[in-house]
C-alpha cells in the first residue's frame, strides 16, 4: 500500500483538496468554489475528496488518513468546526467525525493557519528553522507560530490569531472577530478591495472596473493608478505596522508571507519587509528574514496533510 493522506481544505470563497505523500509532494489537487450552507460545502467538500483520490491515483480503502483545515474557532481534539465567521450558519459541525464516515478512515480537524504553518516549517521556507511565524493574507487573515521546533497552538488551540493584531485601535471594524483596528481590517483580500470601494475617485482607473478585487488594486497600484497606489501604501504600511508587533513580540527568525493576496510579491512584501526593518527593535528586527511562502496556492492541503501526518492517526507514515 502506498502511504497518502487526503488532505482538505475549507475556505471561505474556495474548498481545495488533494492527495499528499507523507514527503509533502502533491500528487493531486484540486479547487472548487464554496457554496453557501454546512450540507452544501460538506457534500461539495466530500465530493472534491473523492475525486482527489482518484486522480491521485489511490483507492479510498487505502488512504491512511484524511487532514482537514479551517479557520476557527475550532475544537481540534473533538474535531468540531465551533462558529467560524467566515462560514455563517456553522455552529459544533462535527467535521472529523463526517469525514471518518464519508471516507473510512480517522481524520484530523485542525486551524488552517497552524496548519499552514506546520506545512511551511516541515516542506517548505521554514525547513530548518526553529522559530518561525507564518501569515496567510487571504479572505481573511490568519496565522501560526513555531516555537523551538514545535507549533504554537494556546491554550484552547486556537492560539496565533495573527489577523487579529491590532494595528489602529480606533480603526476600521473588523468583520472577523468584531473588533476594532485588527489587521485583517487592512490586509486581508476582501477589506483591500472594501476599502478602495468606499472612497472610489472617479478619475481612478479602478471606476472602470466594476466589481473589483484587491489583485485588481494591486494591479492599478501597479500601473500608475494614484487612488488606487494610496489604497496599496495604506494596505503595506499597515502589514509593516502588524509585523512589527508580530516581530517585537516573537523574535523569529523567519515570517512566511502566504495567501492571495501575496501574489503582489514584492510590491506587497518589500515595503512591509522595509517597515520592520525600520520600527522593529533590534537585534530582532534585523535578524528576521521576511519571505513569500513556498507553498503558493497549494500550502492549505499540504498544511491539512502536515497537521493529520503530525497526529497520532499520522504516526508510522514515513
Amino acid at each position: 500500500m502506498t502511504s497518502a493522506v487526503l488532505a482538505l481544505d475549507i475556505g471561505g470563497t474556495k474548498l481545495a483538496a488533494g492527495l499528499v505523500a507523507p514527503d509533502g509532494r502533491v500528487r493531486s489537487f484540486l479547487v472548487a468554489p464554496t457554496p453557501v450552507g454546512v450540507r452544501l460545502v460538506l457534500e461539495a467538500l466530500f465530493a472534491l475528496g473523492r475525486r482527489a483520490a482518484t486522480q491521485g491515483g489511490v483507492d479510498l480503502p487505502d488512504v491512511d488518513a484524511v487532514g482537514i483545515a479551517c479557520g476557527g474557532p475550532l475544537d481540534a481534539a473533538r474535531g468540531v468546526l465551533l462558529c467560524p465567521p467566515h462560514l455563517p450558519g456553522w455552529r459544533d459541525v462535527p467535521v472529523a467525525r463526517l469525514a471518518e464516515e464519508a471516507f473510512g478512515v480517522p481524520a484530523v480537524l485542525d486551524n488552517d493557519g497552524t496548519a499552514a504553518a506546520a506545512a511551511e516549517h516541515r516542506f517548505g521556507a521554514g525547513v530548518g528553522t526553529r522559530q518561525m511565524v507564518y501569515l496567510t493574507l487571504s479572505t481573511g487573515v490568519g496565522g501560526g507560530v513555531v516555537v523551538d521546533g514545535r507549533v504554537y497552538r494556546g491554550a484552547t488551540g486556537n492560539g496565533a490569531e495573527l489577523g487579529h493584531v491590532v494595528v489602529d485601535w480606533r480603526g476600521r471594524s473588523c468583520r472577523g472577530c468584531g473588533g476594532r483596528g485588527c489587521l485583517e481590517a487592512y490586509v486581508s483580500g476582501t477589506s483591500i478591495a472594501e476599502r478602495a470601494r468606499e472612497s472610489l475617485e472617479p478619475a481612478s482607473t479602478l471606476a472602470a472596473v466594476g466589481s473589483f478585487t484587491a489583485a485588481d488594486v494591486a494591479a492599478h497600484a501597479a500601473a500608475g493608478d494614484g487612488f488606487a497606489g494610496r489604497v496599496w501604501r495604506r494596505t503595506t504600511e499597515a502589514l509593516g505596522t502588524g509585523l512589527t508587533s508580530i516581530v517585537n513580540m516573537l523574535e523569529p527568525e523567519l515570517v512566511v508571507l502566504g495567501g492571495g493576496v501575496t501574489r503582489a510579491g514584492e510590491a506587497l512584501i518589500g515595503p512591509a519587509r522595509q517597515a520592520v526593518r525600520m520600527a522593529a527593535m533590534t537585534p530582532g528586527g534585523r535578524a528576521v528574514r521576511i519571505e513569500r511562502a513556498a507553498l503558493g496556492d497549494r500550502v492549505g492541503v499540504v498544511g491539512a496533510a502536515a497537521v493529520a501526518l503530525r497526529s497520532p492517526v499520522g504516526k508510522g507514515l514515513a
